[in-house]
């Protein structure tokens, strides 16, 4: 997984934030990690909904493993590898359904490592998205998809991420801009894989501008 348990987002808490809107227009779609729905994502869904945004944070393993919660040492592996892109993709197309039905006009998919990206390959499925986000998602698993996305796309990368390259984010811009892509791809130097995490305070600056990306993409593309 990319967070630990007791992570959270490296945002601060609007006091008194309202939590629900009636003038719903934008709306996001969270794509955990490869663990699935824990505190992080629930934690980041209400950020986004202090500002204004609706949002909502689904599991992938719902289907095969129940929706209780769940202890911290479950072994989520075996059902990470009996997970299809289509089913991670029939998922995403419920939640824009569900965003669709609260009157949100633009939508938007974030990600994180395995959700990073899931949520660019997201732009292959479904027209209805207006952009996808992805931090530290793997090139290699979205370069298949690319002829297929329609973006925009913001890949969110770290510099000093031992698992993903320079390279491999290299390919997968080369990849973007053959097939038309509208995207933008930033590597924040020094910052390691899961950097966007409260506990990892040396990085908030990078969390902080990465944040602030996120944001501005959103209200660009909506």
């Amino acid at each position: 997984m990319c967070f630990e348990l007791d992570s959270e987002p490296p945002i601060p808490r609007i006091s008194g934030a309202a939590v629900s809107h009636d003038d719903l227009v934008l709306g996001v779609v969270i794509l955990p990690d490869v663990r699935g729905l824990y505190r992080f994502y629930e934690e980041l869904a209400l950020r986004f909904a202090e500002r204004g945004h609706t949002a909502v944070a689904f599991d992938y393993f719902g289907r095969t493993a129940g929706v209780d919660k769940r202890p911290d040492d479950w072994d989520y592996m075996p059902l990470v590898q009996e997970l299809t892109p289509h089913q991670v993709m029939a998922d995403v197309g419920t939640c824009i359904r569900q965003l669709l039905a609260l009157d949100c006009t633009s939508i938007f998919t974030v990600g994180f490592c395995f959700g990073g990206s899931y949520s660019w390959v997201s732009t292959a499925f479904h027209d209805e998205l207006d952009g996808a986000i992805g931090f530290y998602g793997r090139p290699a698993r979205a370069l298949p998809f690319v002829p297929d996305m329609r973006g925009p796309i913001l890949a969110l990368q770290g510099g000093a991420d031992q698992g993903i390259s320079h390279e491999d984010n290299l390919e997968l811009e080369r990849a973007l801009r053959l097939a038309g892509v509208e995207h933008e791809l930033v590597e924040f130097e020094g910052a390691p894989h899961s950097f966007f995490d409260r506990k990892q305070e040396e990085f908030q600056e990078a969390s902080d501008d990465a944040w602030r990306r996120t944001l501005e993409f959103i209200a660009a593309h909506s």
